[in-house]
């Protein structure tokens, strides 16, 4: 059972996010996607496509996983590739499927992670019906913040991409369950921020990008906290307006944490993480940022048609997901930051040859950002300022 606090864990914790390839390719060709372009390359392997019975198989696995652990809630994320590819009405069935066979009582959330580019009325409404959320990874809402989302013949995604964002807000807004964007340091982070609420979207996810001591993240030196500092201009800018034109996920999770409060995260925080991924041919594997440290990084050795997800559970990577602070850093276990920072994303601390057991690349970074927003909190008498010595 799980401990509080510390984020440690004497059993597993079950899984609570599917991750499902329907389509393991995408009709985009991102410059800088470390799915496609960074050192593994097993995708090239996989068929396009989750064939039936992978679908079939999966869902049976997730079902057995929730009665086996007395789920009372589930999510279900379709994904990619583009996972449009595979058609709505694919979705539609296997989250169908899934409902249908998970123990009475558990709720299945489901959602679509989508480039938004093959978003149309009637594939949406097929979503709507089957209750899928709709999930739209962008670089910013401008098309210059989008330059490098280009197709296969090199054509800008933005001009589909941004009618189907809008198609979502204007006509679907239940099913908009929000907009994914990576952090990008060469653009203005105010401007950026604003253009994507201009795109109405309930929630926003900022995610650093996916680097590591041995291939640094885009514009990093190592000798400034220039992504913290972005962080910092956004979560100002969000703040002063009261928070209530969107939800910033990483804001929120931080401020819980700072306050004590549990939040569960792969950026922050000691909880035990509860994702497990599908692939097309029906392996069973780790998330798939751990594909841009190197190559079979997310391996698990496992599939659905043989194993079940307890048997991932027991991986020795999944395991150290779900250590807490043991699996950190000596350096990390003494900061007075530990259980907001919580060492930041695993994947981020990769160092060839010296495994994942390093701060994140990105430690000034979050402490800048976590110091900031206590700061922030501590003026509205919420929360001490974490010290160099104290604990948050």
């Amino acid at each position: 059972m799980r401990q509080g606090g510390a984020g440690v864990s004497e059993q597993p914790t079950p899984f609570r996010q599917f991750i499902v390839k329907v389509h393991g390719r995408c009709n985009l060709a991102c410059r800088y996607c470390y799915l496609y372009e960074g050192p593994d390359d097993t995708w090239r392997d996989r068929p396009a496509a989750a064939p039936p019975e992978v679908l079939d198989r999966t869902a049976d696995r997730i079902a057995e996983h929730a009665r086996a652990h007395g789920l009372k809630a589930l999510s279900v994320i379709l994904h990619g590739g583009e996972p449009l590819l595979a058609g709505a009405d694919t979705l539609g069935r296997f989250t169908t499927d899934v409902r249908d066979r998970v123990p009475a009582g558990c709720a299945v959330r489901a959602v679509v992670q989508t480039n938004a580019t093959l978003l149309t009325g009637e594939n949406l409404a097929t979503l709507a019906r089957h209750r899928i959320g709709v999930g739209i990874s962008l670089d910013g809402g401008l098309a210059a913040h989008n330059t490098r989302r280009v197709d296969h013949a090199g054509r800008p995604s933005w001009p589909a991409a941004s009618r189907g964002a809008r198609l979502v807000a204007d006509r679907f807004p239940q099913s908009y369950a929000g907009i994914l964007t990576v952090v990008d340091v060469a653009q203005d982070p105010v401007a950026m921020y604003e253009s994507l609420l201009a795109l109405r979207p309930p929630a926003l996810d900022l995610l650093l990008p996916h680097g590591n001591w041995s291939a640094p993240p885009p514009g990093w030196d190592g000798t400034t906290t220039g992504y913290g500092d972005w962080l910092c201009a956004v979560f100002d800018r969000w703040w002063q307006a009261g928070r209530r034109e969107t939800r910033v996920r990483l804001f929120e999770e931080c401020i819980a944490l700072l306050l004590g409060l549990p939040a569960v995260t792969e950026a922050l925080g000691l909880e035990p993480f509860d994702a497990v991924v599908v692939e097309t041919d029906g392996t069973i594997e780790q998330v798939d940022g751990l594909k841009s440290a190197y190559a079979g990084a997310a391996s698990t050795g496992l599939d659905v048609f043989a194993d079940s997800f307890d048997e991932a559970l027991r991986h020795p990577g999944v395991a150290a997901r779900q250590a807490g602070a043991r699996a950190l850093a000596e350096r990390c276990r003494a900061c007075p930051l530990l259980t907001v920072c919580g060492g930041g994303h695993y994947v981020h601390r990769y160092r060839a040859g010296h495994g994942f057991r390093n701060p994140s690349v990105y430690c000034a970074d979050l402490q800048r950002f976590i110091r900031h927003v206590a700061a922030r909190l501590a003026a509205a008498d919420a929360v001490p300022v974490p010290s160099e010595r104290g604990t948050p």
